[in-house]
């Protein structure tokens, strides 16, 4: 490491970063039992490092853009594991369901993904990583708040700093918390006197179904439903700003998949059209539960597989009825192209990051009706080569 770095870092520490914490109330002997002997981890993604004006992210920024297919292939394991810890832990569920309102399906999926049922390696020492990140990473100011609330956890919350494991991006325990988020919704459900999200399940479950509750989880209405769009049902009226009631979908033409009703306590809910892989995968009409989700990880993806191993846990074997298509294979940098010269036509594509939501997706299917193309809202390498 260059030495340079570990001694701004060490200053850093020991300056402006103890300054805020002991007018937090922080005390000598918390933020050096938390932070003594800490170095920065420069092997952490996101770092702008001293004398470099943006982070070393080539590699990401080049890596394949792929099919939604791939990130379902490991579904099976949180469905086989969730079925069995719904019974296991059935009182503690019904609890649960019963305080904060949100399914158990939905929070056995939750705890799943985010942890393999606690049994994922969660390899790094948080403080390490969240003061790295507060010094050298591209969001500062956010990662300064996290590492203040892990301090404030050992002070005013009584968790030992040893305990402190966390992700590369600084998500502790089975539901993977940062910390601000565990000092605002974690809860003790074992009735220990502690909020124990590394080792208590009741904690667990119940500090997922508070997160979510608190972000104004709508109790008693579903996720969302896989659905079969009309063949000219322009595929550009995608995203959570272009809401209908259900019933006004269905007047379109929307329809859910095998000819099942909408149930009738969601014809006059909002409905929002979701499209992960456009016209080149499953459809389907989410709630505003679907964004509670999305609060919880922002990804549509992640969404999408929490709310459907939700309902494969609690429901049974449902599996997507339309398949993923291939897709031309195209590079991140592929998309950020296609995503600069839409921005420069006036399109909203939500940021050039290489990434295709539904606001890139959307503004591919806008620009393909002007172009009196038929709409299919997917990056290509078709359409890249004639945006360039």
């Amino acid at each position: 490491m260059p030495q340079s770095i570990s001694v701004q870092f060490t200053q850093w520490l020991q300056t402006d970063l103890w300054r805020e914490a002991r007018a937090r109330g922080i005390s000598p002997a918390t933020f050096n039992a938390a932070l003594a002997g800490i170095e920065p981890n420069l092997k952490l993604p996101d770092l702008v490092l001293p004398g470099e004006s943006a982070p070393r992210q080539a590699e990401q920024h080049q890596a394949e853009f792929r099919s939604p297919e791939a990130y379902f292939r490991h579904i099976g394991g949180v469905v086989s594991g969730g079925r069995a810890r719904a019974r296991t832990h059935a009182a503690t569920l019904a609890a649960i369901e019963e305080r904060y309102g949100v399914p158990r399906g939905i929070i056995l999926a939750i705890w799943g993904r985010e942890s393999g049922f606690g049994g994922a390696k969660i390899p790094h020492n948080a403080f390490e990583v969240l003061a790295t990140k507060a010094f050298l990473a591209t969001r500062k100011q956010m990662f300064r708040e996290e590492v203040l609330a892990a301090l404030e956890m050992v002070e005013k919350r009584g968790i030992e700093p040893q305990m402190m494991r966390s992700s590369w991006a600084g998500a502790l325990g089975q539901p993977q918390f940062l910390p601000t988020s565990y000092m605002k919704y974690a809860v003790d459900f074992d009735g220990d006197g502690k909020a124990d999200i590394w080792n208590s399940v009741p904690d667990t479950l119940a500090s997922i179904a508070n997160y979510l509750a608190a972000h104004g989880w709508a109790q008693g209405r579903d996720w969302g439903f896989e659905v079969v769009l009309p063949e000219k049902l322009s595929c550009a009226l995608e995203g959570p700003d272009q809401g209908r009631l259900i019933t006004e979908w269905a007047a379109m033409g929307v329809s859910r998949v095998g000819g099942k009703a909408f149930p009738p306590h969601e014809l006059n809910g909002d409905g929002y059209l979701m499209l992960p892989a456009s016209r080149y995968g499953p459809a389907f009409l989410v709630t505003p539960n679907f964004y509670r989700l999305k609060d919880y990880n922002e990804s549509d993806l992640y969404a999408l597989f929490v709310g459907h191993a939700g309902d494969r846990i609690m429901y049974g074997d449902i599996t997507f009825s339309a398949r993923w298509q291939r897709v031309s294979g195209l590079r991140r940098s592929d998309v950020a192209a296609m995503q600069r010269v839409l921005e420069r036509q006036g399109y909203d594509v939500g940021g050039v990051d290489g990434l295709a939501g539904f606001k890139t997706r959307r503004s591919i299917g806008m620009w393909q009706e002007k172009a009196g193309r038929k709409p299919t809202c997917f990056p290509s390498k078709e359409i890249l080569g004639i945006l360039r």
